[in-house]
């Protein structure tokens, strides 16, 4: 059983895009309703497309959002002052998100589909369970991974090979949990690189507020992953497999906060690095506040108050993003902006 355990556990790493779908128990076990997603899925007209919807975790989308935010805090910093963020450039961020992340989920179920039937949470995914076949998952890989090369080629060169880059880091970060008691920060660098991303796609300057944003978007995986990271910290050790969960156990509160004046910090510092106005540091204090409830009241033994915990982050991104584009559209342009527009004219 450890050797099954320990098995499942490296599969599980081998994207960084699935890695927070342990967090999603059924509602039947958790005895929570279902959320709208799964719902949609679960009454898709379709009845065939249904178990490709699940396989993709259509029905669990917090790993999308979580990939997406940083895109869109990146390009919405990075936006002109007085300006709305390009509503184009963000449709692509969101269905690359949506195509990658499932790719990842594809590609985990297909790496451990065969350990997925012995596990009462994962038996009945479907190619664990034999409702799909391992040519139908490769079927729809090869679709989202052409979305997502799709989404990438619409992108300038610049960022075309600063989104590139990443691709070590997403090579390297399954071998942290066997290496380091800090994973969570590893997936932080590879996660959020899509902030580096979203703003070279944007403007391309303001390299220190990006630099800043980027360690934001890592402290900010360093707090929702910890807390994800504790509702597995039992089999983790048996396995042997590390995180700051375990190396911080009962301190997890006090590293954790800690790890959030340190995001607080550099989003201040991003935001006047590009000259941000007051919605967007009231964007900032309320987000700081939301998190401090988080770890305030974080049950580390209780793994259904860890996961309630996790998902709420899909709701920080989206005030961090109001607070961007507010405090950027109150901003006033450069006379320089005014000597475009003239020249222009």
């Amino acid at each position: 059983m450890t050797s099954l355990l320990l098995a499942r556990r490296l599969a599980a790493t081998m994207t960084s895009t699935c890695w927070r779908d342990r967090v999603a128990l059924p509602s039947k076990v958790t005895g929570r309703r279902a959320s709208l997603a799964a719902s949609v899925v679960e009454a898709f007209p379709l009845k065939a497309v249904r178990p490709y919807l699940r396989l993709m975790r259509a029905d669990r989308p917090t790993g999308t959002y979580l990939l997406f935010w940083p895109c869109a805090w990146g390009a919405g910093l990075a936006t002109a002052a007085g300006e709305w963020p390009d509503p184009s450039l963000l449709a692509l961020f969101a269905a690359g998100s949506f195509a990658m992340r499932g790719a990842g989920c594809v590609i985990n179920d297909l790496w451990d589909r065969d350990i997925d039937a012995l596990v009462e949470r994962t038996k009945t995914r479907p190619l664990a369970s034999g409702e799909l076949a391992s040519v139908d998952a490769l079927a729809l890989l090869a679709g989202q991974l052409g979305v997502g090369l799709y989404v990438l080629l619409q992108l300038d060169w610049n960022t075309v090979v600063l989104a590139s880059a990443s691709l070590g880091l997403v090579v390297a970060y399954p071998l942290a949990k066997r290496i380091t008691h800090w994973p969570q920060l590893a997936l932080g660098v590879t996660l959020n690189w899509g902030a580096l991303v979203g703003f070279s796609a944007a403007d391309g300057v303001h390299v220190r507020a990006c630099l800043a944003l980027y360690s934001a978007c890592i402290c900010w995986t360093l707090i929702y992953d910890t807390i994800y990271a504790h509702q597995d910290k039992l089999d983790d050790a048996q396995v042997g497999v590390k995180s700051t969960a375990l190396m911080f156990g009962d301190g997890t509160p006090k590293f954790l906060g800690g790890v959030g004046v340190t995001m607080a910090a550099a989003l201040c510092l991003a935001g006047v690095l590009t000259e941000q106005t007051v919605p967007y540091y009231l964007g900032v204090a309320t987000t700081m506040a939301l998190l401090g409830r988080q770890v305030a009241t974080l049950k580390t033994d209780d793994p259904l108050d860890c996961a309630a915990k996790f998902a709420e982050n899909k709701w920080i991104g989206l005030i961090i993003f109001l607070g961007i584009t507010l405090g950027t559209l109150c901003k006033k342009p450069k006379y320089k902006d005014y000597d475009k527009t003239l020249s222009v004219t």
